[in-house]
C-alpha cells in the first residue's frame, strides 16, 4: 500500500509516514488571480504560490535531498487560482506541493524484462517474408 501525501492541520506537509515538512519551510505568497472577474479578480489577493526550497530544508536526509534535486530542481513550486477564496487556493496549492514532492521521492518501479510470445515471433517472420516478396517483385526478371 502506498502512502498518499497530505496537508496537516498545522500547515505542515506529511510526505511519508516519517517525513513531515514543517510549515515554516514552505514559502507562501499571495497575488491577484487575474483573468475574468472584474474588480474582484484585480484587487483580491486570492491566487496562492507555495514554494519549498530543497537546499534550505533541515528535515530532508541526503538521499531524499539528492533525489528531489535531480527530479525537481532546487525549488519546488505549486500555485492555485481556481477558487475565489484565498483559503481554498491555499489548501489546493499545499496539496499540489505535497503530491509533487511525494511523486519526486517515489522511486520508479523496476522494469522487468519480458520475452516475445510465440505468436508475435511468427507474425514477425511472416511480415518479413511478405516484405521480401514485395522487394523481389520489383526486380527485373532473369533469363534462367
Amino acid at each position: 500500500m502506498t502512502f498518499v501525501p497530505r496537508v496537516l492541520e498545522t500547515g505542515a506537509l506529511q510526505i511519508r509516514p516519517r517525513l513531515v515538512i514543517p510549515g515554516e519551510e514552505i514559502d507562501i505568497r499571495f497575488t491577484t488571480s487575474g483573468g475574468p472577474g472584474g474588480q474582484h479578480a484585480n484587487r483580491s489577493l486570492t491566487r496562492v504560490i507555495a514554494s519549498f526550497h530543497v537546499t534550505r530544508s533541515e528535515v530532508l536526509n541526503d538521499a531524499d535531498r539528492a533525489l528531489l534535486l535531480e527530479n525537481m530542481g532546487s525549488v519546488v513550486r505549486s500555485s492555485s487560482g481556481r477558487f475565489r477564496s484565498q483559503g481554498q487556493n491555499r489548501s489546493a496549492a499545499l496539496e499540489q506541493l505535497a503530491n509533487k514532492i511525494g511523486a519526486a521521492l517515489t522511486p520508479p518501479n523496476p522494469r522487468r524484462a519480458s520475452k516475445p510470445t510465440k505468436a508475435s515471433k511468427v507474425r514477425r517472420i511472416e511480415d518479413k517474408k511478405a516484405r521480401g516478396r514485395v522487394k523481389e517483385n520489383r526486380r527485373r526478371p532473369t533469363d534462367d
